[in-house]
Protein backbone atom coordinates (compact mmCIF):
# COMPACT_ATOMS: atom_id res chain seq x y z
CA UNK A 1 0.00 0.00 0.00
CA UNK A 2 1.35 3.35 -1.36
CA UNK A 3 1.19 6.91 0.42
CA UNK A 4 0.55 9.97 -1.27
CA UNK A 5 3.12 12.74 0.60
CA UNK A 6 3.85 16.17 0.35
CA UNK A 7 6.81 17.47 1.91
CA UNK A 8 8.61 20.63 1.26
CA UNK A 9 12.65 19.89 0.38
CA UNK A 10 15.17 22.46 0.24
CA UNK A 11 12.55 24.99 -0.71
CA UNK A 12 10.61 23.25 -3.78
CA UNK A 13 7.20 21.25 -2.79
CA UNK A 14 7.67 17.67 -3.37
CA UNK A 15 4.78 15.05 -4.12
CA UNK A 16 5.57 11.69 -4.32
CA UNK A 17 4.22 8.32 -3.42
CA UNK A 18 6.35 6.21 -1.42
CA UNK A 19 5.63 2.65 0.40
CA UNK A 20 5.29 2.47 4.17
CA UNK A 21 8.72 0.85 4.87
CA UNK A 22 11.01 3.51 3.01
CA UNK A 23 12.92 5.84 4.79
CA UNK A 24 13.43 9.71 4.15
CA UNK A 25 17.19 8.86 3.19
CA UNK A 26 16.38 6.50 0.58
CA UNK A 27 13.26 8.77 -0.71
CA UNK A 28 16.22 11.66 -0.67
CA UNK A 29 18.28 9.67 -2.45
CA UNK A 30 16.47 7.44 -4.63
CA UNK A 31 13.21 8.96 -5.68
CA UNK A 32 14.61 12.88 -5.73
CA UNK A 33 18.46 12.06 -6.36
CA UNK A 34 19.88 14.00 -3.37
CA UNK A 35 22.71 12.27 -2.58
CA UNK A 36 24.34 14.78 0.02
CA UNK A 37 23.05 12.64 2.73
CA UNK A 38 25.00 9.25 3.28
CA UNK A 39 24.20 6.06 4.07
CA UNK A 40 26.44 5.26 6.71
CA UNK A 41 25.21 2.64 9.41
CA UNK A 42 21.51 2.97 8.47
CA UNK A 43 21.06 2.18 12.14
CA UNK A 44 21.34 6.16 13.55
CA UNK A 45 24.96 5.64 14.35
CA UNK A 46 26.98 7.49 12.39
CA UNK A 47 25.43 10.93 11.76
CA UNK A 48 26.21 10.72 8.12
CA UNK A 49 22.43 10.80 6.69
CA UNK A 50 22.10 14.04 9.04
CA UNK A 51 19.23 16.19 7.65
CA UNK A 52 17.11 19.31 8.89
CA UNK A 53 13.34 18.28 9.41
CA UNK A 54 11.39 21.81 10.21
CA UNK A 55 15.07 23.28 11.52
CA UNK A 56 16.26 20.48 13.93
CA UNK A 57 18.87 17.78 12.69
CA UNK A 58 17.68 13.83 12.60
CA UNK A 59 18.90 10.81 11.27
CA UNK A 60 17.11 10.36 7.41
CA UNK A 61 17.87 6.76 8.05
CA UNK A 62 15.51 6.20 10.97
CA UNK A 63 12.92 8.59 9.65
CA UNK A 64 10.30 7.18 7.37
CA UNK A 65 9.41 9.24 4.64
CA UNK A 66 5.86 9.06 5.50
CA UNK A 67 6.24 11.00 8.40
CA UNK A 68 7.48 13.79 7.21
CA UNK A 69 4.55 14.41 4.70
CA UNK A 70 3.27 18.08 5.42
CA UNK A 71 7.09 18.86 6.73
CA UNK A 72 10.02 20.55 5.86
CA UNK A 73 13.33 19.05 4.97
CA UNK A 74 16.89 20.29 4.39
CA UNK A 75 19.80 18.76 3.10
CA UNK A 76 23.19 19.61 2.38
CA UNK A 77 21.86 20.25 -1.24
CA UNK A 78 20.03 22.89 0.09
CA UNK A 79 22.64 24.95 2.53
CA UNK A 80 24.87 26.43 -0.39
CA UNK A 81 26.49 25.87 -3.96
CA UNK A 82 29.91 25.90 -5.18
CA UNK A 83 29.49 29.75 -6.39
CA UNK A 84 28.41 30.56 -3.06
CA UNK A 85 29.48 28.52 -0.25
CA UNK A 86 27.55 28.90 3.00
CA UNK A 87 29.31 30.58 5.71
CA UNK A 88 29.60 27.18 7.80
CA UNK A 89 30.95 25.14 4.70
CA UNK A 90 33.18 28.07 4.17
CA UNK A 91 34.91 27.06 7.77
CA UNK A 92 35.39 23.72 7.06
CA UNK A 93 37.41 24.36 4.01
CA UNK A 94 39.40 26.82 5.89
CA UNK A 95 39.76 24.95 8.60
CA UNK A 96 40.81 21.28 7.32
CA UNK A 97 37.81 19.81 8.77
CA UNK A 98 37.41 18.01 5.55
CA UNK A 99 39.25 15.10 4.71
CA UNK A 100 37.37 12.01 2.83
CA UNK A 101 34.30 14.29 3.07
CA UNK A 102 31.95 10.98 3.81
CA UNK A 103 30.91 12.46 7.01
CA UNK A 104 30.51 16.56 6.01
CA UNK A 105 27.19 16.77 4.94
CA UNK A 106 25.92 15.34 8.66
CA UNK A 107 28.34 17.24 10.71
CA UNK A 108 27.46 20.62 8.76
CA UNK A 109 23.46 19.23 8.96
CA UNK A 110 24.02 19.00 12.54
CA UNK A 111 26.26 21.67 13.52
CA UNK A 112 23.32 24.17 11.80
CA UNK A 113 20.50 22.26 13.84
CA UNK A 114 22.72 23.23 16.94
CA UNK A 115 23.33 27.03 15.77
CA UNK A 116 19.79 27.27 15.02
CA UNK A 117 18.99 26.70 18.69
CA UNK A 118 22.04 28.52 20.04
CA UNK A 119 24.03 30.67 18.00
CA UNK A 120 26.93 31.00 19.88
CA UNK A 121 28.09 26.72 21.47
CA UNK A 122 30.45 26.56 23.64
CA UNK A 123 33.18 24.01 22.44
CA UNK A 124 31.27 21.88 25.14
CA UNK A 125 28.37 22.28 23.24
CA UNK A 126 29.76 21.20 20.20
CA UNK A 127 31.03 18.04 21.10
CA UNK A 128 27.91 17.16 22.71
CA UNK A 129 25.67 17.88 19.46
CA UNK A 130 28.44 15.81 17.54
CA UNK A 131 28.19 12.89 19.51
CA UNK A 132 25.88 11.27 17.12
CA UNK A 133 28.71 12.27 14.34
CA UNK A 134 31.55 10.01 13.66
CA UNK A 135 34.55 10.85 11.38
CA UNK A 136 37.41 8.59 11.21
CA UNK A 137 39.96 11.10 9.54
CA UNK A 138 39.82 14.51 11.01
CA UNK A 139 40.33 13.37 14.44
CA UNK A 140 37.44 16.51 15.52
CA UNK A 141 39.62 19.65 16.21
CA UNK A 142 39.44 20.94 13.27
CA UNK A 143 36.01 20.19 12.86
CA UNK A 144 35.29 21.86 16.43
CA UNK A 145 37.16 25.05 15.33
CA UNK A 146 35.46 25.03 11.88
CA UNK A 147 31.97 25.33 13.56
CA UNK A 148 33.13 27.66 16.13
CA UNK A 149 34.58 30.21 12.98
CA UNK A 150 31.21 29.14 11.23
CA UNK A 151 28.81 30.30 13.89
CA UNK A 152 30.54 33.53 14.66
CA UNK A 153 30.31 33.86 10.66
CA UNK A 154 26.67 33.31 10.89
CA UNK A 155 26.13 35.76 14.18
CA UNK A 156 28.14 38.57 12.23
CA UNK A 157 26.20 37.94 8.81
CA UNK A 158 23.14 38.00 10.86
CA UNK A 159 21.37 34.68 9.51
CA UNK A 160 21.30 33.93 13.33
CA UNK A 161 21.02 35.60 16.11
Amino acid sequence: MRHNISVRVNGMVEEHEVEPHVSLLTFLRETLDLTGAKEGCNEGECGSCMVLLDGKAVNACLTLAVEVDGHEITTIEGVGDAKRLHPLQSAFLKNHAVQCGFCTPGMIMTTLGLIAENPAPTEQEIKVALAGNLCRCTGYRQIIDAIQEGAEAMRQEGSVK
